[in-house]
């Protein structure tokens, strides 16, 4: 019902308004603004480097000659449109929605899920942890991402709590056909799996369903014109119980159907769900995308050159590592490998206590200590996930060429 959840939506009558509105350090923009606090968090977002790289990431499919092949930074609209119908239908803050929704995926790596699944291989083997986008997307907009303030000094990102937890809270499955928000408000740095706690907003759980429906459909309407669904388009027309003849499967179509059914269904009362057809029809679409589109024989060759691009930019960064000795390794590596190396170094300029860092003009926080094993590891692996496809694989063929 429309304006269902106005009473539940996240403003300053909301018993959650203060700690949604909370950063970790003070913030001001000066008296002259009149932007609403997620409203600021929007503008620095979209201002991110972070945010810009996003153009060139991979979504689902790798180097798409057709430029109307869905990137990351389309997905991510695609969700802010998703959220933002939804949400105001329902009567909730879209504000906060547009701000999650364009911020949710910053902690992606180049190569979409794949290049995710490599770093992570990586990490647990270095470090022991795993590596997954919505924990590094926290971490991107905690302690790398860099703003200049009106003092001329770079800062960190500094948004709310509200859409930091949107962030991390966004991924994992909807295996139960509801999705209410938690009453806990807990500290985000305890995340230790995806899905571990559902989004502390309604708003947040907005943006973690239209993240499931813009996939989904997009997906399917790239893959048709790429033409990987060539041998599984009556399978398809089948499972959406569609007429060919009388009526064009297309992107639309399904987001429209999923959209309408969502607000049609959801209540306070009952948490954000479907009708029981529409979620099933989503599970099915989304069994379907992963055996013929995810998983088809045309992603693998990709895959396998996605595993040496990244173990290879690795390799050679950790190769420098030698306790104090570390930075003089990576001048070194300068000869050979100008960009990488002088890229990575002017990286940790910016994270560790170098003797320049008043005349860099950086008011941020000290995250890694470039003479500990470990943090010498960490640095690489948020210097890596946050390198476009095409830079990755530029660095990697002045790695092995001459």
């Amino acid at each position: 019902m429309k304006n269902s959840f106005k009473n539940y939506a996240m403003n300053i009558q909301n018993p959650k308004w203060e700690n949604a509105i909370s950063r970790i350090q003070p913030f001001s923009s000066g008296s002259s603004d009149i932007r609403s606090e997620f409203q600021k968090d929007y503008t620095r977002i979209i201002h991110s480097n972070a945010y810009r790289r996003l153009k060139h990431k991979t979504q689902v499919f790798f180097s798409p000659e057709n430029d109307h092949i869905c990137t990351r930074i389309e997905h991510v609209t695609h969700v802010e449109s998703i959220s933002y119908t939804i949400a105001n239908y329902l009567g909730l803050n879209t504000e906060l929605t547009k701000a999650i929704a364009v911020a949710h995926d910053l902690g992606h790596s180049p190569f979409g899920h794949a290049g995710e699944r490599i770093l992570s291989e990586i990490s647990k083997r270095d470090l022991n942890v795993s590596f997954w986008h919505e924990k590094n997307g926290l971490h991107f907009v905690d302690s790398i991402e860099l703003l200049e303030s009106h003092d001329g000094y770079y800062q960190n990102l500094n948004l709310t709590y509200g859409i930091r937890d949107g962030i991390i809270s966004h991924c994992g499955e909807i295996d139960e056909n509801a999705l209410r928000p938690r009453e806990e408000f807990i500290d985000l740095k305890d995340y230790i799996y995806p899905n571990q706690y559902a989004p502390y907003t309604w708003e947040g759980c907005v943006v973690k369903i239209s993240d499931k429906i813009s996939y989904i459909g997009r997906d399917i309407e790239d893959a048709i014109t790429l033409g990987i669904l060539d041998n599984h388009l009556q399978e398809l027309y089948d499972l959406l119980n569609y007429d060919t003849v009388d009526k064009k499967l297309n992107n639309s179509s399904i987001i429209n159907y999923l959209v309408r059914d969502l607000c049609e269904n959801s209540s306070p009362e009952k948490g954000l769900c479907f009708s029981d057809k529409a979620f099933h029809l989503m599970n099915k679409i989304k069994c379907f995308n992963y055996q013929n589109i995810y998983f088809s024989d045309r992603q693998k060759p990709s895959m396998k050159f996605f595993n040496l691009v990244l173990h290879e930019i690795y390799d050679t960064l950790k190769s420098c590592f030698d306790g104090k000795n570390s930075l003089h390794c990576l001048q070194q590596l300068a000869k050979p490998y100008p960009q990488l190396a002088n890229g990575f170094y002017h990286f940790l300029e910016n994270y560790c206590n170098f003797s320049n860092r008043s005349e860099l003009k950086l008011n941020n926080a000290i995250i890694f200590d470039n003479s500990n094993e470990e943090d010498f590891y960490r640095a690489i692996l948020s210097y890596i996930s946050g390198m476009t496809d095409n830079f990755a694989i530029e660095i990697y063929n002045k790695i092995i060429g001459f």
